[in-house]
């Protein structure tokens, strides 16, 4: 019973002298984009430079079912042509922002996009209050 009470008391004391560990905070712009709705397939994440234009990596080019922006203020917009081409488009080249809310970013299928994603690029929100109150960004 003292083996087991001695133990114990070790056990708390190692507990309560342990320092947690600092989670550090995410970075700004992190996108995931997968072939398949919800998060499923060949996906890639990664941490992109905002207000930069970024082709898709070819696996996804006119292949991304979703497309998933961290939960940061930020959103997306993600474009039907190259970063470096014109837009032709009579409906517009953009699906228009996509953010953390947006509620098909997990299956963009949904909406007809997974096979038009060729290129986006990412905004800091900012955020506005118009005449009438509403929010703009």
């Amino acid at each position: 019973m003292l083996l087991r009470a001695t133990i114990l008391s070790a056990l708390i004391a190692h507990s309560v002298q342990a320092s947690p560990v600092p989670l550090g905070r995410r970075e700004l712009g992190g996108v995931l984009i997968c072939n398949e709705p919800n998060a499923q397939g060949h996906c890639e994440y990664a941490v992109y430079e905002l207000d930069t234009c970024y082709d898709l990596p070819p696996a996804l080019i006119n292949n991304a079912a979703t497309f998933a922006p961290d939960g940061e203020a930020f959103f997306c917009n993600p474009y039907i042509m190259k970063c470096d081409g014109i837009c032709r488009s009579p409906q517009g080249c953009t699906m228009g922002p996509v953010s953390f809310d947006y509620s098909h970013k997990f299956n963009l299928t949904a909406v007809g996009w997974n096979h038009y994603i060729t290129s986006f690029d990412c905004h800091l929100n900012q955020i506005a209050q118009g005449d009438s109150g509403q929010k703009l960004g």
